[in-house]
């Protein structure tokens, strides 16, 4: 019978084991990743391409170009487009990041001779009709005129403009710059950016012998590479001299806080450590600065810490909104909050929670197949072999106090933390 008042047994986390998959190169240069597990009749494909070089004179063409891809094509218009997806119980969507855009689609396997033709014609066909273009440009000014209005989103906006400034990461368009979007520049920088020889397509689910020849046969033949330069390189990231940015808004009940400085990438070496120390900081429901902003100051309903690695750069960052009478308060206690990291030892009570935390964290994403695909993505697109998750796993079970205090000294300077404040300060 099950002692219900009894606890149930402790047992450490030794090892995670991750899918692997494997890999085959088409003729055309576009590389297919494979992790094959789970019985049910479902997969999952993603089309990752690289970003092009972003250009300040027309800086929303990589994300507009991904937003419209399923606007039209020479064979069929939007609607038609998504009935067809509908029709089959499948999934299609295109989602824009910083460094890489991808289309993914959810089909069942019995389904995808009809849905990976569609696809193809995404990426084969795609017009971007001037009407759509239209529509897309009006839709996004009226949600940036939204947006516009939050404190937090504005601190974020003005936050990464002053730690990577004129770059892709940085950029924070204004209703102005959708007005420059013209169909023929979407339609040459699609050219360029959407070649196989550009693409990483990773597939996870129940995959068979003929879902795999499917896959190849329709993305071997019949896409073919441009003679369009592909140029993914970005310019450099040049931080701002200034450090503090104030928004003043007189009548403002909360003000956002976004601060923090430019940090290590996931490819450095201390990496897993430094993530540790942001956990201790403000990276988890039981962390510090919610102990004390939240918890015992009662200023904020939420506060947190990150870390964000980039391909080519990476941020320490802390988020909240607190009263607007509270904030200068609260930015003294976050001070305060990263000088004790840097003058006392974490105790090992605290310490062997957030390494249980961490190690249970990753356990715990690992719940399917598609967490496996997502893991090898990170690492895949970071340059990073499988040896990283081994490596990370054994930093976070033999770090100690006084390592994370060398990296908080290291690492953590408030003095040089770039400060943004929407609201009242």
């Amino acid at each position: 019978m099950l002692e219900r008042k009894q606890a149930p047994e402790f047992k450490a986390i030794d090892h995670i084991k991750l899918l692997q998959p494997e890999h085959t190169k088409l003729s055309n240069g576009c590389n297919i990743y494979c992790l094959n597990s789970g019985d049910a009749e479902l997969v999952r494909i993603e089309w990752i391409f690289g970003n092009l070089r972003f250009d300040p004179a027309k800086p929303l063409l990589n994300a507009a170009v991904n937003s419209m891809l399923t606007d039209g094509t020479k064979t069929m218009n939007a609607a038609q487009i998504a009935d067809a997806i509908d029709f089959y119980g499948a999934f299609l969507q295109a989602e824009y990041g910083y460094d890489n855009s991808e289309v993914t689609l959810f089909s069942l396997n019995k389904h995808l001779a009809s849905t990976l033709p569609i696809v193809k014609d995404i990426f084969t066909n795609a017009i971007f009709p001037e009407k759509e273009l239209e529509t897309y440009v009006r839709n996004q000014q009226q949600k940036l005129q939204v947006s516009l209005q939050k404190n937090d989103v504005v601190a974020r906006r003005n936050f990464n403009k002053a730690i990577f400034g004129d770059t892709i990461y940085g950029f924070a368009a204004g209703a102005d710059d959708y007005k420059t979007l013209k169909r023929d520049d979407l339609l040459l920088h699609y050219q360029q950016m959407y070649q196989p020889s550009n693409c990483t397509i990773i597939i996870a689910g129940k995959i068979e012998k003929e879902t795999l020849d499917l896959l190849i046969s329709t993305f071997d033949k019949g896409w073919d590479n441009t003679d369009k330069a592909i140029d993914t390189t970005q310019p450099p990231v040049t931080p701002a001299a200034e450090h503090f940015y104030l928004t003043e808004k007189p009548d403002a009940l909360q003000s956002a806080i976004r601060m923090g400085m430019p940090l290590i990438n996931r490819t450095h070496h201390d990496f897993p450590s430094v993530q540790v120390l942001n956990t201790v900081l403000g990276g988890y429901f039981g962390s510090r600065l919610m102990a004390n902003i939240r918890e015992d100051k009662g200023y904020t309903y939420g506060i947190g810490s990150g870390m964000s690695s980039l391909k080519h750069a990476g941020t320490l960052f802390i988020a909240t909104e607190v009263g607007a009478e509270v904030c200068k308060a609260a930015v003294t206690e976050i001070e305060k909050e990263i000088n004790i990291l840097k003058k006392e030892l974490i105790p090992e009570d605290e310490l062997a929670l957030v390494k249980n935390y961490l190690l249970g964290s990753l356990l715990g994403s690992l719940e399917n197949v598609f967490s496996h695909a997502d893991k090898f993505k990170t690492l895949h697109f970071a340059g990073l072999g499988y040896e990283y998750y081994d490596r990370y796993t054994e930093v976070i079970k033999t770090i100690n106090a006084d390592e994370l205090l060398k990296l908080a000294n290291q690492y953590l300077d408030f003095n040089k933390f770039y400060k943004v404040i929407v609201g009242k300060y």
